[in-house]
């Protein structure tokens, strides 16, 4: 169901315009107006999720296949060097429009983005507790 006051609603459901590169009856793939580099891009679930959590499971997978065909697309025609998908879920991660979203953003060799973290060095213990946690 859509949201009256999500804008990301109102752009995949076409009450907005939008620079649309493709549309299907789920999903809308737009170009990000404040783009990292050319030709970033969003897949928009027509249907209102507000994160990855909310998103049903089925949706969650349409939207990966669509992620690996746009890609495709995007490297073809933008000779791209490379490709990040990016999908953050709450506001520690960095999402700042409650409606779940795909990022993909193309590489160009000396882009001046970055998508990296600081590895950590936990130990075996820390590890295995952290399973543990997980999976018990």
């Amino acid at each position: 169901m859509k949201k009256d006051n999500c804008i990301f609603c109102k752009i995949a459901n076409g009450e907005i315009p939008s620079k649309t590169l493709y549309e299907d009856r789920n999903f809308r793939v737009i170009l990000d107006l404040g783009p990292a580099t050319k030709g970033h891009a969003l897949i928009l679930p027509k249907e209102h999720a507000e994160n990855l959590y909310d998103l049903p499971e089925e949706s969650a997978a349409e939207a990966m296949v669509l992620a690996r065909r746009m890609a495709a697309t995007l490297v073809e025609k933008l000779h791209c060097d490379g490709l990040n998908l990016v999908q953050n879920n709450g506001d520690a991660a960095g999402q700042t429009v409650q409606h779940f979203h795909l990022h993909l953003i193309p590489r160009y060799v000396g882009d001046g983005q970055s998508i990296n973290w600081k590895p950590g060095s936990p130990t075996q213990e820390e590890l295995e507790a952290v399973r543990k946690t997980i999976v018990e």
